[in-house]
């Protein structure tokens, strides 16, 4: 083989990879356009944007706080005279208010924690 072959050989090669990069960059190009006029035609079919007449107003009183309680476990209620209870003989909460509404503070020496450098006694 001569070398005119070669470099023809290897030019036409080059051609077909140049080719293809170019291919495969017009497919990626028509799939991006078509997925942007996908997302188009979706948000057109989709509810109008609220005004802001009828967006959310703080009530007439002010703001509204924040409400803090203790909660305590609720137990489940025993079967008395069966074998068991059903579930529409349960009730839906799984906590109630607890009695006592001061929060439990924290005392010196007692962390509570396991390994929390306490003196430890307690």
């Amino acid at each position: 083989m001569s070398t005119t072959t070669f470099v023809l050989a290897a030019t036409s090669s080059e051609v077909l990879n140049v080719i293809a990069a170019f291919a495969g960059g017009l497919v990626i190009a028509g799939a991006l356009v078509w997925a942007v006029q996908l997302g188009m035609r979706v948000r057109d079919r989709e509810l109008p944007r609220p005004t802001p007449e009828e967006q959310p107003h703080i009530p007439d009183t002010g703001p509204v706080h924040e409400e803090r309680e203790l909660r305590e476990p609720d137990e489940v209620p025993h079967a008395v005279g069966r074998e068991r209870l059903l579930p529409h003989e349960l009730h839906h909460a799984g906590s109630r208010r607890s009695q006592d509404q001061h929060r439990k503070r924290w005392l010196p020496g007692k962390s509570g924690s396991f390994g929390g450098g306490g003196i430890g006694h307690g």
